[in-house]
């Protein structure tokens, strides 16, 4: 299987939102104030979970938002339409971001159809739980970081020459960074790498006057876990070891990615949020 491939996993990877039962709530939860009118938002992952609650809430503050996913056309489609719901432009680019080709293409095609870009939101990712590291085959180790990092560096790369000063960029990572993770070895790897990136792109960018943050998410109810990203041991109690007992819905999260996307953060750079369930990690 080449780079290009699209990767459509044995464990169910990736799901689907229009499968899940409960749904995630997306919807957001007050009205806009117009915090990105005029901009254009590039958001991966935004057919369902914590994407399509960034995708609904910029939309809601006045942004039109390029869709990026995988091959969950369905979900794509709903999301669009939320998009559109709010009155703004919705463009859906299926593809693999761990194709840097196809990364290329993506931005090429938001510039010519929706003229700019000012926010990007690299949010697409994927987890495979496992037991013992002696588990994690080469081919599962390679695929999770070439989404998860390498996807980062080609899609920045790829917008970077259309960024202009006020331009922002909103990386995901994950408390698993903080915290470790036992069964998610090369995935929590991953999400200390995107840490060191932000961090790393953020001094390298700061002084052209384009921020960079990122947000790490505790137990959040999406796609990723129920679809084979936890075990069924761990999906049984999914988010009731947070202090809050509870795991949170992706609206819950999306308002910490508008923040570091508007001018409400025009003092912060290189930093990470925390809407974990209470969980403090000192980072």
């Amino acid at each position: 299987m080449s780079a290009a491939d699209p990767m459509i996993h044995e464990d169910g990877l990736p799901g689907h939102e229009s499968q899940l039962d409960p749904k995630p709530d997306w919807t957001p939860r007050y009205p806009g104030s117009g915090r990105l009118d005029g901009k254009v938002a590039l958001i991966t992952g935004a057919d369902s979970g914590i994407g399509r609650a960034v995708a609904a809430l910029f939309a809601r503050e006045g942004a039109d938002v390029a869709i990026l996913y995988l091959c969950e056309h369905d979900d794509a489609r709903k999301t669009a339409e939320i998009v559109e719901g709010e009155g703004r432009r919705a463009l859906t680019i299926a593809g693999d971001v761990g194709d840097k080709a196809f990364c290329d293409r993506a931005v090429a095609e938001v510039i010519d159809k929706l003229g700019k870009l000012d926010v990007i939101v690299n949010n697409a990712g994927e987890q495979h739980p496992d037991q013992d590291i002696t588990d994690i085959t080469e081919d599962q180790l390679r695929r999770t970081f070439q989404t998860n990092v390498f996807g980062m560096f080609f899609l920045t790369q790829a917008a970077r020459p259309h960024l202009k000063e006020g331009a922002t960029i909103i990386n995901c990572t994950s408390v698993t960074m903080y915290q470790g993770a036992s069964e998610l070895l090369d995935y929590s790897s991953t999400k200390g790498a995107i840490t060191a990136f932000t961090r790393s792109l953020s001094e390298n960018l700061v002084g052209k006057g384009i921020r960079v943050n990122a947000v790490a998410p505790g137990p959040i109810w999406t796609p990723l876990n129920p679809s084979g990203g936890a075990s069924p041991e761990k999906l049984k109690d999914f988010g009731k070891s947070t202090p809050m007992g509870r795991p949170g819905q992706p609206n819950e999260v999306a308002p910490a990615f508008l923040f570091l996307a508007c001018e409400d953060s025009s003092y912060m750079s290189g930093q990470v949020l925390h809407p974990n369930g209470g969980t403090i990690v000192n980072g």
